[in-house]
């Protein structure tokens, strides 16, 4: 090959080789350009997104007092503990009266209605077979003494102390002051041991067992109050309290633990009657005045919550509170400028517009639940 050749050759390799760098470069900067143009778009875009949003840090109060005016009221509320219970009441005591003795019944004293004494005599049976054993006994307790058998009048004394607790058992007294409810017996009849002949019932004061379950129990104390309702006398609220508590629970069909607490009625109207039904709540604590805020007042940056409190003339002052979130929507004000009646400006979202009756807020004004209902 002669100088010449070579001296071509080489030439096209350096042409070539230029045209590759030269290609590779134009071909960064292309990519280097797409890149920045794409860069500036998205940041067109996210910036025409966040502030359509009002949601650029820098324009959020100014995005909220733009916006249509929403605002809610700030309130204080009555906060009580309570625990539900419901049941029906029974005589504070009832007596089965029943003989211990079967025989013919020779009187019955009282009737259903009757107000009977704590020692009051009931009804009677048939002693004359036990009253001539009684005097049988006596005479041999007699006989007994003469002989100076003391061995056999010690046992005829036992016998006649059984044979005086036979004949008691012939008449039967009330144990308390109250009424009859009912009455089984009727004079001249037979009847047999241990069968209820009479009812007699203390509604002097009414009781109820009430289910309390495993987690509310910690909170209940024996002389607790509670408040209850009864369709039978609509419209008054009954007061009891909480008269006993068991030493143990039981364990329910429903796989939970609970007590069965009995409550003492000590004051009621007469219409309110044993086997009656009732509902209420036990008060475990005294109420609480909480002042409350919706949540979506509070705005909450590095841990500092503040409000927007809208003042007499129109203005908006910014407040910083310490507040604790609730549930339902709501946050307790712990400290700051703010008090029951002030006005708040609410954020607005497509989300906060949509809770109207069922969530709580409406435009200008805003109706709240008490921490009784958020329960």
């Amino acid at each position: 090959m002669s100088n010449k050749d070579v001296s071509q050759t080489t030439e096209e390799k350096i042409r070539s080789d230029r045209k590759k760098r030269e290609r590779s470069r134009t071909i960064r900067s292309i990519i280097i350009w797409v890149v920045v143009f794409a860069l500036i778009a998205s940041g067109v875009y996210l910036y025409n997104f966040y502030k359509a949003n009002i949601r650029l840090p820098w324009q959020h109060v100014a995005a909220i007092q733009a916006s249509p005016e929403m605002t809610a009221k700030v309130e204080l509320r009555q906060y009580s503990v309570t625990v539900d219970i419901s049941g029906s009441v029974k005589a504070y005591e009832t007596q089965e009266v029943k003989f211990r003795s079967s025989g013919r019944i020779t009187s019955v004293l009282v009737d259903e209605g009757d107000r009977v004494s704590k020692g009051q005599l009931l009804a009677t049976m048939d002693d004359s077979n036990i009253k001539y054993s009684i005097q049988s006994t006596k005479d041999d307790m007699e006989a007994a003494r003469i002989d100076g058998n003391a061995s056999q009048l010690k046992l005829l004394q036992m016998k006649l102390d059984s044979q005086n607790e036979t004949l008691e058992n012939t008449k039967v007294y009330a144990n308390f002051d109250g009424v009859v409810t009912s009455v089984g017996v009727v004079e001249n009849d037979y009847f047999e041991a241990g069968s209820s002949a009479i009812t007699i019932i203390d509604d002097s004061k009414l009781k109820a067992t009430v289910e309390i379950d495993e987690i509310d129990m910690r909170n209940i104390k024996q002389g607790m109050i509670a408040n209850v309702s009864s369709d039978s006398v609509p419209g008054e609220t009954l007061t009891a309290r909480i008269s006993y508590i068991p030493m143990v629970g039981r364990y329910t069909n429903s796989g939970i633990g609970v007590m069965d607490v009995q409550i003492v009625f000590d004051d009621f109207p007469k219409e309110f009657r044993p086997g009656f039904s009732f509902e209420g709540v036990i008060n475990v604590e005294e109420p609480l005045s909480m002042l409350l805020v919706p949540q979506n007042a509070v705005n909450t940056t590095r841990g500092q919550s503040t409000v927007q409190k809208k003042l007499a003339d129109g203005s908006i002052e910014t407040v910083t509170i310490k507040a604790k979130y609730l549930g339902e929507g709501f946050y307790q004000v712990l400290t700051g400028d703010l008090a029951d009646g002030d006005t708040v400006i609410v954020q607005t979202s497509n989300d906060y517009y949509g809770m109207m009756s069922g969530g709580m807020m409406v435009p200008a004004e805003m109706g709240m639940s008490s921490p009784d209902e958020m329960r």
